[in-house]
């Protein structure tokens, strides 16, 4: 009896796997930088993520408006958010792309 491209599959799950563990690599490597307020705060991300710096420029605090500095804060943060999440779809698009797995492709 034949093994019915079951040997394919297995090499494609196989080459797959790789680029998978490849773009997990690069994704390890990458950070990600975003600004608020015109760069009064700035913040530096990696991709897992976590935040690795925080910068406040002193004339952002101003003790009668905590509210704002708060918004700056976390704009930065959703906009250093948005710039992981596009990097990592960068990264793990088209990883299914080549496969012929049956009830899976269209």
């Amino acid at each position: 009896m034949g093994k019915g491209g079951g040997g394919d599959l297995m090499k494609q799950i196989q080459a797959m796997q790789a680029k998978l563990a490849d773009a997990q690599q690069k994704l390890e490597d990458m950070t990600f930088e975003a600004t608020a307020g015109g760069g009064a705060v700035y913040v530096k991300m990696n991709a897992r993520p976590h935040l690795l710096e925080i910068t406040v420029k002193p004339e952002a605090v101003d003790p009668e408006d905590v509210d704002m500095l708060q918004d700056l804060i976390m704009a930065a943060m959703n906009d250093g958010l948005e710039k992981v999440r596009t990097g990592q779809m960068q990264q793990l698009a088209g990883l299914a792309g080549g496969l012929n797995i049956p009830g899976l492709t269209s």
